[in-house]
């Protein structure tokens, strides 16, 4: 059932323009590292919003936009 409610869920934001692609969740950094669920939580919050990780998301969007000839606005 959850699995379920997810892919719906991916589905509601897909059909309002965001990316669901590539998502990441508590069981990434459980994987990797011996934490609770608000922990990791935290550790992705924290990875995925650092002005490193914005800065190269933004170079790859400019890189791929170019690359397909769309013209910046």
């Amino acid at each position: 059932m959850k699995n379920i409610q997810i892919e719906e869920a991916k589905k509601l934001l897909e059909a309002n323009g965001y990316q669901v692609a590539n998502l990441w969740c508590v069981a990434d950094v459980q994987g990797k590292f011996k934490c609770t669920d608000k922990e990791a939580l935290e550790i992705l919050e924290s990875a995925l919003t650092n002005d490193a990780t914005m800065e190269q998301i933004w170079f790859a969007i400019d890189f791929h936009a170019e690359e397909c000839g769309l013209l910046e606005i």
